[in-house]
């Protein structure tokens, strides 16, 4: 039972975020992935372009192409990636494992070409820097308690753009935040939390 967009008991009687309950394959991301760490730059380009992919589209429709996303654009491993040519871009474009929207296969493209002249470690440094202290944020009561935009989201988008990151936006730089564990807005009676 929910209460007013809390969380809801599932079948095998754990409280979830709702949202976590809508579709069956939102179960194990849910209670596994969402809001856990995640480090390493690879990883990290990995969840952005993901979230880039996603705008616009419902999370269930990247997470179900999830593993054709990772054989398409080469694990997401960022110096593999940013060595795709014109030919790669052309054979994304027709791959109907993924999504083929031209200006977020060029922006995934892009941004490996600009990710790959970083040092190591310094897209996850960059990203983790933005995490806002957990100790003042209260835990999401509801749904309605989560933010779309925050403060932090809105200095991260603008600092990737700033150094050449396309496609990122203060709303896809929050879901960013979400899914790699900066945040946690697992609500507060969810047994993820």
């Amino acid at each position: 039972m929910s209460a007013a967009g809390g969380a809801v008991a599932g079948p095998d009687g754990l409280l979830r975020c709702p949202w976590g309950l809508s579709a069956e394959d939102y179960v194990a991301y849910h209670d596994d992935e969402w809001g856990r760490p995640v480090h390493g730059d690879d990883a990290l380009f990995e969840r952005l372009s993901l979230e880039a992919f996603q705008s616009g589209l419902s999370w269930l429709t990247i997470l179900r192409r999830r593993e054709g996303f990772r054989a398409a654009f080469a694990g997401f491993e960022i110096a593999a990636v940013a060595e795709f040519g014109p030919a790669d871009e052309q054979r994304l474009l027709a791959d109907t494992g993924i999504i083929r929207n031209r200006l977020k296969v060029q922006a995934t493209l892009a941004n490996a070409r600009t990710l790959a002249a970083w040092a190591p470690g310094e897209l996850d440094t960059l990203i983790w820097s933005h995490a806002p202290d957990p100790a003042g944020r209260p835990a999401p009561r509801t749904l309605a308690d989560v933010p779309a935009v925050t403060p932090e989201s809105t200095a991260l988008a603008k600092e990737l753009k700033r150094r050449g990151v396309r496609f990122v936006g203060p709303t896809t730089a929050y879901a960013l935040m979400q899914a790699c564990g900066l945040v946690d807005d697992h609500l507060a009676d969810c047994h993820a939390r």
